[in-house]
């Protein structure tokens, strides 16, 4: 009996439908030469500094920035010079005061400096060294953890790893990688009428080539799945429940094309009903009107395509290429060049063409807004953070805000984050974006998340501490961390408080200037200062490394751990993950705040959902939720 097409589902059932499939298959490790073009199945957080030492970025000379004070050309300083350090080599050499070791792009700084004057600023007389121009601590010189520190969040579940993140996986030292599987499809053509290609084709007997294997399995792989064919099927009603029975054993959906119309020789609908569930017969679409869609027993998927090739691959471009995408983790692809506008006003005027790295967001009206992206050359994580490029012509001094610009991407696969974040890190916050749907997360501190947010950039900046500046920005929501200094396990100093810093000949390491923690010691330290009648100046000073800051909420405590400090800044949390001591200096807010004209974005409603239904503040330690 003729099946009849009835109640024809319309596109938006059809798609609901096979969104109901199961198709997503298990995750995997695979080996880093083998990981490009998958997608990240957990979030990688970096396991060391990268660099992994303070490294020189100017060919020059090491030294004491001290030593150089008052330097310039009129009265330039003399040094004496003791050695040198070249890339890849272990310092053999130590800057005492009064002295100065030669030093290449690249190479490790040696013991006692903290600073390197640039060759051109210089003169060699004898074993002397001529400065004629003075440099701060840190000045030419790229600290521990610049490119990307420790405990950082360095990529996230979902990222697709194309050869920049294949950079960073390298840059971290890791061989393997965790990537989310990819779907087995198994593809079945049926009808007495096909020939495979290189077959025997009898045209006076109706005979046409399958086309549908081969388009819907080149398809497959497009989509980010794995093909399996398997052998053509006749429309014997015992070969094709064979061979749909065999393949929803192996794949985890079945594709089948041709047999779906409602003539009497096509059986496949039988199969589906007599061995799993029928959910829809057909679509009010054209081409593409007979489409099934069910299960093959035990809840494995199954699609079957119309025959007509056209009609076959306009259905699985339409409703079947998405769901195989998605299972696998992939995105939508779109075209390697798009137009945007300049959310900033860039200046520039080298001389030169510029080859600008952007990054895109959209705005509160779903525009795209281009913004320069740029850490440096020798930073592997620039360009995870950038989408593409902007080329300036060399005879162009500035791009103003507002100006519509080019982007090449570095992929067609490229996608803007649909949430843009800057400011503070913290572990709650890595946690918190693994919720979110493909957000990007700029650790630039508070400070410069605050200007960021002023520039209208970022959809939210996360600000800790108490001071925000002049914005409009609407709070999203805010949590406390305990903070404090960061010991050995069994703090064989005995540190008690930031007396002991300044009273003790400890190794103490900070944070950046950028840093919400680094601003609340600063203020600790001024309430110190005022209990004991002297200044904040003088204490500062009499703390070994105050000023010498590392980039991400871990470094510090990494460094004692490794013994190369007595004691660092940090948070409770970071110390009890470590297995260090913890010295508490009190607590410190934490706040999301959004920019004022994205609050109705999607991506930052649902990161405001999350902040207030997470459980994330209950698993960590020290952490409270306001």
């Amino acid at each position: 009996m003729r099946k009849q097409f009835r109640d024809l589902a319309s596109p938006a059932a059809a798609r609901e439908t096979i969104a109901s499939l199961e198709l997503t298959p298990d995750a995997e490790t695979v080996p880093l030469a083998d990981a490009r073009g998958r997608i990240l199945a957990t979030r990688v957080d970096a396991e060391i500094d990268v660099p992994g030492f303070d490294r020189a970025s100017m060919d020059g000379f090491a030294v004491r920035a001290r030593d150089t004070f008052g330097a310039d050309e009129a009265d330039p300083i003399e040094l004496d010079l003791v050695g040198a350090v070249h890339a890849g080599a272990e310092p053999d050499v130590e800057v005492r005061p009064g002295t100065a070791v030669e030093i290449s792009t690249g190479a490790v700084m040696p013991p006692g400096a903290d600073a390197v004057v640039i060759v051109e600023r210089t003169d060699e007389r004898d074993d002397s060294l001529v400065v004629y121009k003075a440099v701060a601590p840190g000045d030419s010189v790229m600290p521990a953890g610049t490119d990307i520190a420790a405990g950082a969040r360095a990529l996230g579940p979902g990222t697709r790893i194309t050869p920049r993140e294949i950079g960073l996986l390298s840059a971290l030292g890791l061989d393997e990688v965790p990537v989310r599987g990819k779907p087995v499809v198994g593809i079945v053509s049926t009808g007495d009428e096909l020939v495979r290609p290189g077959g025997d084709l009898r045209p006076e007997a109706g005979q046409i080539y399958d086309v549908n294997s081969y388009t819907i399995a080149a398809g497959v792989e497009d989509a980010g799945g794995v093909p399996k064919l398997y052998p053509h099927a006749g429309d014997d009603y015992d070969e094709m429940e064979r061979l749909l029975r065999q393949a929803a054993d192996e794949c985890d959906l079945v594709l089948s094309s041709g047999s779906t119309s409602a003539s009497a020789v096509d059986v496949i609908y039988k199969v589906v009903e007599e061995r799993g569930e029928l959910l829809l017969h057909g679509v009010s679409v054209k081409p593409g009107k007979p489409m099934l869609v069910g299960t093959l027993g035990e809840g494995s998927a199954y699609i079957g395509l119309p025959g007509y090739p056209v009609s076959a691959l306009t259905i699985f471009r339409t409703f079947v290429a998405p769901a195989i995408r998605d299972a696998a983790g992939l995105v939508e692809p779109q075209t390697a060049t798009i137009e945007g506008t300049m959310a900033v006003h860039e200046r520039y005027a080298e001389g030169r063409t510029r080859l600008m790295p952007v990054g895109l967001v959209t705005d509160g009206s779903g525009e795209m807004l281009v913004y320069p992206v740029d850490k440096g050359s020798g930073a592997t994580t620039s360009l995870v953070e950038a989408d593409g490029v902007v080329e300036v012509p060399a005879d162009v001094e500035y791009i103003a805000a507002g100006e519509t610009v080019s982007v090449q991407l570095f992929s067609p696969d490229v996608r803007p984050p649909e949430l843009l974040g800057v400011g503070e890190d913290d572990p709650a916050l890595s946690r918190l974006l693994d919720r979110v749907p493909s957000p990007r997360y700029l650790a630039v501190g508070s400070r410069e998340g605050l200007r960021r947010l002023r520039d209208g950039v970022p959809d939210v900046v996360v600000v800790a501490g108490d001071n925000r500046g002049e914005t409009d920005a609407v709070e999203l929501g805010s949590w406390t961390r305990e903070w404090g200094l960061v010991v050995p396990a069994d703090n064989p100093a005995e540190v008690t408080g930031l007396l002991d810093l300044v009273e003790s000949d400890l190794r103490f390491v900070n944070r950046d200037t950028t840093s919400g923690l680094r601003t609340e010691l600063g203020n600790a330290i001024a309430a110190l200062a005022d209990e004991r009648g002297t200044t904040r100046h003088e204490l500062v000073e009499a703390i070994d490394g105050f000023d010498h800051g590392t980039k991400a909420f871990e470094s510090p405590a990494r460094a004692v751990l490794t013994g190369r400090a007595d004691v660092g800044l940090g948070l409770r949390e970071t110390a009890d993950s470590l297995d260090l001591g913890f010295v508490s200096l009190g607590r410190q807010s934490v706040s999301v705040l959004a920019n004022p004209d994205r609050t109705e974005k999607p991506s930052v409603r649902t990161l405001e959902s999350i902040l207030k239904d997470s459980d994330v503040f209950d698993t960590l330690v020290g952490y409270e939720r306001d």
